[in-house]
């Protein structure tokens, strides 16, 4: 089931809707959806490394997108969407003590989730419920998000017929990498925050 889902996306991404595809999804991510955007972009970079610039800058701008409308949600939404956010995480009750010190190390915050496996889209509603300076949080989720896609297409660019041949072989081990390291942030914030 794994390598079909694998063949997939690397097929899906010699489609012309792709791109389309890649954004909707890093977009989403940014905001609500658990899935990061990676499972989209490998693929893509390894079926078209020579689209590899391209193809970071879309996932890259779509997951700041994404981020500018989880703010959002946490500035304007916070009874109806942010609250039940910070009740799932256990953080509800902490909200008005993190809040007051959030915004001195926001932007530091914001670069961390960005560039790590720990939910982005937490800290992009915490960012707009404390109201974190938007051109703080814009621009530090630009050099976040666009340090990790553009780091990643870098190394598929460079390394991409080792880095395929990498993965393929051990498709079942990374997938599984990468759902421990989705749950181990999902838990951090449970439980370090």
């Amino acid at each position: 089931m794994l390598r079909a889902l694998y063949d997939w996306t690397l097929r899906l991404a010699q489609t012309p809707y792709a791109l389309w595809a890649l954004a909707a999804v890093s977009f989403v991510e940014s905001s609500v959806f658990p899935i990061p955007p990676d499972i989209l972009l490998i693929p893509m970079i390894l079926a078209r490394p020579d689209r590899a610039l391209r193809i970071a800058t879309v996932c890259t701008v779509a997951s700041v997108l994404g981020g500018v409308a989880g703010y959002g949600l946490g500035a304007f939404l916070l009874e109806e969407v942010g609250k039940p956010v910070l009740d799932f995480y256990g953080k509800l009750d902490q909200f008005a003590e993190m809040a007051l010190t959030f915004n001195d190390y926001g932007a530091w915050a914001v670069l961390f989730a960005g560039v790590t496996p720990f939910p982005y889209k937490v800290i992009t509603i915490f960012s707009g419920a404390t109201g974190l300076d938007f051109w703080v949080f814009t621009a530090s989720s630009v050099i976040a998000r666009g340090l990790r896609f553009f780091l990643i297409a870098w190394l598929l660019w460079k390394f991409g017929p080792q880095m395929r041949e990498f993965i393929e072989r051990r498709l079942g081990l990374l997938a599984t990498l990468s759902i421990v390291l989705l749950f181990g942030g999902f838990l951090a914030v449970r439980w370090l925050a």
